[in-house]
């Protein structure tokens, strides 16, 4: 059980960090197409050494220019994609990024019809599986599955390293099963994304412990 320091700081931690990626990024997470077409975007964006705010900012700008679905990014041109990357300040890896997520469209809608909802039901290793993708590495990977474990909850606990890192540093249980304990199942996504923050960044740590 845990003690009362604990979940005080749990709760601060929810409070003031505890804002998953995609809700930043003005994804309503659900077990539908678009959202979760969206989140792989995210991941991609998420997963070059840029920083966090940049690769938001830049989905916001794709989706609001008619990315927000694998058809609609394939079929905006690929200066359309250079353009929204650029108002979002992704600049060092638009060109790239840009190919990336229109070939990434193409690939989503020939194999599972645009809905990532097949590839659900047919993997049995989804971190493995969506490395499938170009642009999506171990780490792009690891970000959506933390993300999507609130809608995919056969997935959940998921905590990767990274997130344990986090959690350690906030003096809390780095085990998947244990940390999961310490909140209900729909706000797991949020105190993982809350950890990974941590872990990236010492004065979150400082701010919920009072230091």
């Amino acid at each position: 059980m845990a003690t009362d320091e604990t979940q005080d700081l749990v709760s601060a931690l929810l409070e003031r960090h505890g804002t998953t990626y995609a809700a930043d990024a003005g994804i309503r997470l659900a077990d539908e197409p678009a959202p979760l077409w969206q989140l792989l975007v995210l991941s991609l964006l998420l997963s070059a050494r840029i920083r966090s705010s940049v690769a938001v900012a830049s989905a916001r700008e794709l989706f609001a220019a008619g990315c927000g679905t694998p058809r609609g990014t394939r079929d905006l041109s690929w200066q359309g994609r250079v353009d929204a990357l650029g108002r979002g300040g992704y600049r060092r890896y638009d060109f790239r990024t840009a190919t990336q997520l229109g070939e990434l469209a193409v690939r989503v809608l020939a194999e599972y019809a645009g809905d990532l909802r097949r590839l659900h039901e047919r993997t049995d290793d989804l971190h493995r599986d969506l490395q499938q993708f170009k642009g999506i590495g171990p780490a792009g990977a690891a970000i959506f599955c933390r993300e999507v474990q609130g809608t995919w909850t056969d997935l959940a606990p998921y905590v990767d390293e990274l997130a344990a890192r986090g959690a350690d540093r906030l003096g809390l249980p780095t085990a998947p099963e244990r940390l999961a304990r310490l909140v209900s199942p729909e706000d797991l996504p949020r105190l993982v994304a809350a950890c990974v923050r941590a872990a990236r960044d010492k004065t979150v740590v400082e701010d919920v412990r009072g230091r």
